[in-house]
């Protein structure tokens, strides 16, 4: 097995909202594990084919427009399967409840493979575990590469913030557990890369969420 500090993990920022898709990979490989295609799908292929890596799978933390716009265009120029939370199924198949009828940019998601709480992804040298973390929507997970301490929080966690929960499906008190009961039993120098913002520790949150803390 590779050692822990082989893992890279990169960032691309899309949409009006300023999403950031991530790819992490191998610093020998140029495989990727590509998460939240936010927009301009082809933009991203383009990104990355000028740095020769290779997607492999596509992953969605959850299935809001601002995750997805981009996921047709990147899967169909890289051919690589597409990733979701089996709970996502409602968001990924309905403009309305994934928001996207709001913005005026109707979108779906086409997933190839639904997954479940504790399922692990291996997939170009990587190992992946999906963590369910229900509260931004029934669907939303996380993706924690325990070799590497990093997780892809997707809008679960933010940077001294949390991701709003008045979207359909989404719930303050599933949320609130989700980050103190699971992401917060995580080792604290876990990397945390949200889907929109700076990215932050475990440890950082514990002691400075105002959103967490007191609860």
């Amino acid at each position: 097995m590779s050692t822990q500090n082989t893992i890279k993990i990169g960032r691309i920022i899309e949409s009006p909202l300023a999403t950031n898709c991530y790819f992490v990979y191998r610093e020998d490989s140029k495989e990727v594990i590509f998460f939240d295609p936010a927009d301009n799908g082809g933009r991203i292929y383009d990104k990355l084919t000028e740095r020769g890596f290779v997607v492999k799978a596509i992953c969605l933390t959850h299935a809001h427009f601002d995750h997805i716009w981009g996921l047709a265009e990147l899967a169909e120029k890289t051919g690589a399967p597409v990733y979701a939370l089996d709970k996502e199924k409602p968001l990924c198949d309905d403009p309305e409840m994934n928001v996207s009828a709001r913005f005026g940019r109707v979108v779906t998601a086409k997933v190839d493979h639904y997954l479940q709480d504790g399922d692990k992804l291996e997939i170009a040298d990587l190992v992946a575990k999906v963590i369910s973390t229900p509260g931004h929507t029934a669907g939303s997970c996380c993706y924690y590469f325990e070799e590497a301490g990093i997780l892809v929080s997707g809008d679960t966690l933010f940077l001294e913030s949390v991701g709003r929960d008045d979207f359909p499906t989404g719930s303050g008190g599933e949320l609130f557990r989700s980050i103190r009961d699971i992401l917060f039993a995580l080792p604290d120098d876990t990397k945390v890369f949200p889907g929109h913002g700076d990215s932050t520790t475990i440890g950082h949150e514990k002691k400075y969420n105002p959103y967490i803390y007191g609860f």
